[in-house]
């Protein structure tokens, strides 16, 4: 009976300290899901993500609801998800994802209290390479601009393809470019450690291959090998 009674106590407290961990665990499965979900109502908006600019794209980057109340000065931060083409010339499947940081000071963003979807296209190597090294300040590190959509894109293919990054935001259904210039985008290393049980960088997780992509990526990767599942300028190896 004592030893039971022991193994009983011992089970609380087991429960006791390993259940914040769980529950971390649980917001960024729920970061990645709803990641998942926010790229799939975009991608399917009549004015949407033109398919040129998202065949052309190295990564997609999404934060799935980013709160009013995360963009006071000094306090900005937002969290989200990126998954990049593999292969030697970004010309393969979706890779698994790395979490993501978004950080800055007040972008003068008209975010309403049931938050704001955004969604960032990396436009080349360069652009993707720096987001995978480190921190990247948009405008000053990299070029950025708000991105076209639907038929805008026509219009605007030049001022697109000179950005390294194009930015969206998706608010009360409404889907539309916006300048995010200023904001700071960051593997989140933490975030990392927490979804794949173990400290890895997410060079490792998007260029190696050699990570697998966690269940609650699924919607995500499917999402995006479905609706463009090879770079269109994708050029062969040398």
């Amino acid at each position: 009976m004592r030893r039971v009674l022991a193994l009983f106590a011992m089970a609380i407290v087991t429960f006791v300290v390993v259940r914040p961990a769980f529950a971390n665990d649980d917001k960024q499965v729920d970061r990645l899901q709803e990641s998942g979900q926010v790229l799939k109502e975009v991608l399917n908006m009549p004015e949407s993500i033109p398919q040129d600019l998202l065949d052309k794209s190295y990564c997609v980057i999404v934060y799935p609801s980013v709160k009013k109340a995360a963009f006071i000065v000094g306090a900005s931060y937002g969290r989200g998800v990126m998954s990049c083409r593999t292969g030697a010339n970004w010309d393969g499947p979706w890779s698994a994802p790395t979490m993501m940081a978004l950080e800055g000071g007040s972008f003068g963003l008209q975010i309403g209290l049931q938050g704001t979807d955004f969604v960032i296209l990396v436009m080349n190597d360069r652009g993707a390479n720096a987001i995978l090294s480190s921190k990247v300040k948009l405008g000053a590190d990299a070029s950025a601009a708000a991105g076209p959509k639907g038929r805008e894109a026509e219009a605007d293919t030049d001022a697109s393809m000179r950005a390294e990054m194009l930015t969206y935001s998706r608010a009360k259904g409404l889907f539309a470019g916006i300048s995010l210039e200023g904001s700071t985008v960051r593997p989140d290393g933490d975030d990392n450690t927490k979804i794949y049980g173990h400290a890895v960088d997410a060079k490792t997780i998007v260029r190696e291959g050699s990570v697998a992509a966690p269940a609650s990526a699924k919607l995500m990767i499917d999402t995006l090998n479905s609706r463009s599942p090879k770079r269109v300028d994708a050029k062969p190896a040398q």
